[in-house]
């Protein structure tokens, strides 16, 4: 067989589009996401020292860990005293500061022992300045005119940018994506800046991936339609943030994020899910914390991300209130010093989502039903599976909200609250600024 048409070969499976729709695997029907800042995350700043916080998560709920990325960071054209985890210059090998490969298996070891699954961040749209494919193989790079690579986006000085038209390129990633599967036995991956990658080499990909590994799950850092075609599970609820924020500044509006979800469940594969978030590494170190950008609404917001459809993300931090901006290329520990509210908080919402097959990731949960209200800052949607019936009752504004809503009534838990709560058609709610309840149907 010619190198020819070895290369004629993988051009067409790379450039056809396979609409490999998957079914997320069962494990995630429930679960949570928490995103694993490692460098921030212990004053060491290693894998064993995070692998010692696995217990704590797990008694809190959660089910997936996402983690950052976790190879060696460039030293060319770094920014900061450490750089980004975004500029990597070695795919198939750990971050010296963070640990060694056999401490990363450990910790992906641990949290399998305790019913957790590990994804990892995948940077597949450019690498650092000193990744050795810069010398062995500068025509893996985009280049300009005159034959100088270029970074991504003209912001991104720390990075080069990878030509996804080479096809040894598209071959020799796969290889380095396979090697964490197959070496470390992680449960897929998040992918960077998916939206600036072909699909055909997401469609590609996912299908080596899961002939390794059948039920691994996989998380794109962009949202759209396409993104379930190319294979990926979860998407981005990019849309339903911003919204949120907006309501949260009195400029959005309860209609507008109700048209969101209504969008999401007319235009995605039920078979896929929107991942609902207040915070993540970019908003917290970019665009501020929860309580920068949502104030007093921040819980609120918190509760409808749990209950939505969709996965329930918090990020490292959120469950002791972490209210600064940690900083993205220097060592800035997280302090973990708990006010007593939010670990609380956070492990009612996640035992609330997991104990509710109404609030189940995609087809595994439930329905979604705007409930009509006279009121138009107060959100209240009804959320049913196999006689589990969620009503969630929001709202999202500074002032008292005094509501009816007639056709849901009934007997009632508030599960926030752990109160009785009777719903009758014409006795008025009152609900205090920015009280969300989430009433489960006895």
């Amino acid at each position: 067989m010619t190198r020819n048409f070895v290369a004629a070969v993988m051009l067409l499976m790379s450039t056809v589009a396979l609409n490999a729709q998957v079914q997320a695997p069962e494990w995630s029907k429930d679960k949570v996401i928490y995103e694993v800042n490692i460098r921030q995350y212990t004053p060491e700043g290693t894998f064993n020292a995070f692998t010692a916080q696995l217990p704590r998560l797990k008694q809190m709920g959660v089910g997936v860990l996402w983690l950052m990325p976790v190879q060696p960071i460039g030293e060319l054209n770094r920014k900061g005293s450490l750089g980004s985890y975004y500029s990597i210059s070695n795919y198939v090998t750990t971050n010296p500061e963070f640990g060694t490969l056999k401490d990363f298996k450990k910790l992906v070891d641990e949290a399998h022992k305790l019913g957790m699954y590990v994804i990892l961040d995948w940077v597949g749209n450019h690498t650092a300045w000193d990744h050795p494919w810069i010398t062995d193989h500068p025509e893996y790079y985009t280049t300009d005119k005159n034959g100088k690579i270029q970074p991504p986006v003209a912001d991104w000085t720390d990075v080069a940018d990878l030509n996804y038209d080479n096809m040894q390129l598209r071959k020799a990633m796969i290889h380095d994506m396979a090697f964490w599967v197959k070496e470390t036995n992680i449960d897929g991956f998040r992918c960077d800046v998916a939206m600036m990658i072909p699909d055909a080499f997401w469609q590609y990909a996912f299908n080596e991936m899961r002939e390794i590994k059948p039920e691994l799950f996989m998380l794109c850092e962009a949202e759209g339609p396409q993104f379930v075609k190319d294979g990926f599970n979860m998407v981005y609820g990019w849309e339903r943030h911003h919204a949120m924020n907006q309501i949260a500044k009195g400029k959005g509006t309860v209609d507008h994020l109700d048209s969101l979800v209504q969008k999401d469940i007319a235009s995605y594969a039920p078979i896929s899910y929107y991942m609902n978030f207040t915070s993540n590494h970019d908003e917290n170190s970019w665009n501020g914390t929860e309580f920068e950008r949502m104030g007093d609404g921040a819980r609120a917001f918190a509760v409808l991300s749990a209950t939505l459809p969709g996965m329930l993300l918090i990020y490292s931090g959120q469950e002791v209130g972490l209210d600064r901006r940690l900083k993205f290329f220097d060592k800035d520990s997280i302090n973990w010093v708990d006010d007593k509210q939010f670990t609380p908080f956070y492990t009612k919402l996640i035992n609330i989502k997991t104990q509710n097959q109404a609030l189940w990731n995609g087809n595994y949960g439930g329905s979604y039903r705007r409930v009509a209200c006279e009121n138009a800052g107060t959100y209240i949607f009804a959320r049913e599976k196999d006689g589990n019936k969620v009503l969630v009752v929001a709202n999202l504004t500074a002032e008292i909200s005094n509501i009816v809503f007639a056709n849901e009534a009934g007997k009632y838990i508030d599960a926030m609250s752990g109160k009785k709560e009777k719903v009758k058609a014409t006795e008025k709610m009152t609900l205090k600024p920015w009280e969300v309840k989430v009433l489960v149907k006895k």
